[in-house]
């Protein structure tokens, strides 16, 4: 199937899907800024570009394996709004692979850059990282194929990334960044679960069991409402725990700010639910787009609490 082709820097820019990206950049960004705020580091502005580069290579690196294994498989064969170069017509596969190795190794270059300026603690969250994206699609026990899809990206584009970024600056690691970015990790899940829920019947006739299709569609519903407001539910409980406790450091009130996204969490819940009747017929094939923009605002809402919390301290010394 093919569409109209765009030019070659916009073919690979919209193939690798730049609208999901913000699972890769926003824990970059948060983690920067706790270890900024809380962990007592000074900027590293070079080592914070080569994380952020480094992450969104591999991010791409693997929406392009993706796109290449589900069109192999015949599971990836209709075109949808937010739908790879791949089914469009737009790169073969062996440009697709071709071009996911190059962004691998891009990232597995900048990982490394940032191993000889920080340590081996980076290298060892690398590895994970770089492990999870080799095994989503691939290899004996593929994780997308076996269900274990929404942990990878839980962990990867979410614990992992704020971690990352969190020892990169401070060359230390620490409980804090991967606890405090566990809200905005299940929103991640989120993303997937809009796309996989929404794949359910090929993914079942292709035999790829996912969350979504294990749930099956009534149930799927539930999980993706459970995905879109336990993030709150985490950063209020988060806050009155740290208020009542003596956990240090503890998350301030300013965090509750992050509850501005509640209606727009409220707004994809309804989508989903009405989404054998939809308002426009893509309320529910580009869930998974709308999703990534809920995680972008929640996540910018966290940055913002741990500015304001910085703002707040100042102005009471």
């Amino acid at each position: 199937m093919t569409t109209d082709k765009p030019g070659f820097l916009k073919t690979w820019f919209l193939a690798t899907r730049p609208f999901s990206w913000t699972p890769s950049t926003m824990p970059v960004l948060f983690g920067t800024v706790l270890a900024l705020a809380f962990g007592g580091a000074t900027m590293h502005w070079g080592r914070f570009l080569l994380a952020l580069v480094g992450m969104v290579s591999l991010h791409s690196a693997s929406n392009l394996f993706n796109d290449v294994s589900d069109h192999k498989k015949g599971l990836d064969v209709q075109v949808n709004p937010v739908s790879g170069a791949v089914v469009r017509g737009w790169l073969s596969r062996s440009q697709a692979l071709t071009g996911a190795i190059l962004f691998l190794l891009v990232g597995v270059t900048l990982g490394g850059s940032l191993v000889y300026l920080v340590g081996m603690p980076i290298l060892y969250i690398g590895l994970a990282g770089v492990a999870s994206i080799l095994l989503y699609d691939a290899g004996p026990v593929s994780l997308k194929f076996h269900a274990l899809g929404d942990l990878a990206v839980f962990i990867n584009f979410g614990v992992l990334g704020a971690l990352g970024a969190w020892t990169v600056q401070t060359g230390s690691v620490s409980w804090l960044p991967g606890v405090w970015a566990i809200p905005m990790s299940i929103l991640v899940i989120g993303i997937l679960h809009a796309n996989n829920w929404r794949d359910i019947p090929s993914d079942t006739k292709g035999g790829v069991r996912t969350v979504a299709n294990l749930l099956g569609d009534h149930r799927s519903l539930s999980y993706y409402g459970f995905l879109l407001f336990a993030p709150f539910a985490f950063v209020v409980s988060y806050v009155a725990v740290s208020g009542l406790g003596h956990l240090e450091p503890r998350m301030p009130w300013t965090f509750l700010v992050t509850l501005l996204a509640l209606p727009l969490a409220v707004k994809l819940f309804r989508r989903g639910a009405s989404r054998h009747q939809p308002v426009s017929p893509t309320d529910f094939v580009a869930l998974d787009g709308a999703s990534a923009q809920l995680n972008l605002v929640f996540s910018l809402l966290c940055v913002a609490a741990v500015g304001l919390n910085v703002l707040v301290q100042r102005v009471l010394q």
